[in-house]
């Protein structure tokens, strides 16, 4: 145990320990196991835990290229099926011609509803239609709870066509960079090109989120698929790490959303 958490954040124990009990009950009983919707990192700490213990995986998030995703941990003998992955997509009816839902609008009202996160996966909006994905057991509590967003009275149906679901417009634009070291502060002078200073001042103003969650410790360290949130300043992703230069600084690929 103590091998596999010295590669990943003291804070990320917790999650690994719980992953690692998924893996020891594929083993136990050689039968599929079914995670709830993770983020990129998370789904990144179970794909890292999986490989080398003689299971495979894969991932489903209903949408095309989804953000949050099932992990579907399985013995080799085993073929997954789309259905394994338990996930129902439905689409919201409200009065578009008068109002106007954001991601943040839907993701709130869901979670008022005291509904855990990795119950539900991705939200996607495109113009007047919103679309977000939960999992199965949720079905018949949406359909009877889920019945606004802010002050606006909705409706919710299921989807069931693949080709009216949502695509993804994001646009990850990939650039090159050096760093002195994986610290918060330091990756966002790198990528804003400012000081570090200055970003260690809006890392304590709760101006900077790390995989969804605000951290305001300048020397936190960073690692692959990590996602940052700047505001003002829009979404990063950690892509790769590269290796180590001649000066020991560390090679980067650092994608922005355009």
């Amino acid at each position: 145990m103590e091998t596999i958490l010295q590669h990943f954040r003291k804070d990320e124990q917790p999650f690994i320990e719980t992953a690692i009990g998924w893996i020891r009950e594929v083993e136990d009983t050689y039968s599929p196991k079914l995670t709830g919707f993770l983020d990129p990192r998370q789904r990144f700490i179970v794909e890292s835990l999986v490989t080398g213990n003689g299971l495979l995986f894969e991932t489903n998030g209903e949408f095309p290229e989804a953000e949050r995703v099932r992990v579907l941990i399985y013995p080799d003998y085993y073929v997954p099926e789309r259905s394994d992955y338990n996930i129902t997509v439905f689409k919201v009816k409200y009065a578009s011609k008068f109002l106007q839902l954001g991601h943040k609008d839907v993701l709130g009202s869901m979670m008022s509803l005291g509904i855990d996160r990795t119950k539900f996966g991705d939200i996607r909006i495109a113009e007047d239609e919103v679309q977000f994905a939960v999992a199965d057991e949720l079905k018949d509590y949406m359909t009877a709870n889920f019945t606004s967003i802010g002050k606006a009275k909705v409706t919710v149906d299921e989807l069931t066509k693949s080709d009216e679901l949502i695509l993804s417009l994001d646009t990850w634009e990939e650039t090159y960079y050096v760093s002195s070291s994986m610290r918060l502060d330091t990756i966002v002078s790198v990528v804003l090109n400012i000081s570090r200073q200055k970003a260690a001042a809006l890392i304590h103003g709760d101006k900077v989120k790390l995989n969804w969650v605000v951290r305001n410790q300048p020397g936190f360290e960073l690692f692959e698929f990590d996602m940052l949130s700047i505001r003002g300043f829009g979404r990063y992703k950690i892509i790769a790490i590269e290796g180590i230069t001649r000066k020991e600084n560390i090679r980067l690929i650092i994608g922005k959303l355009v």
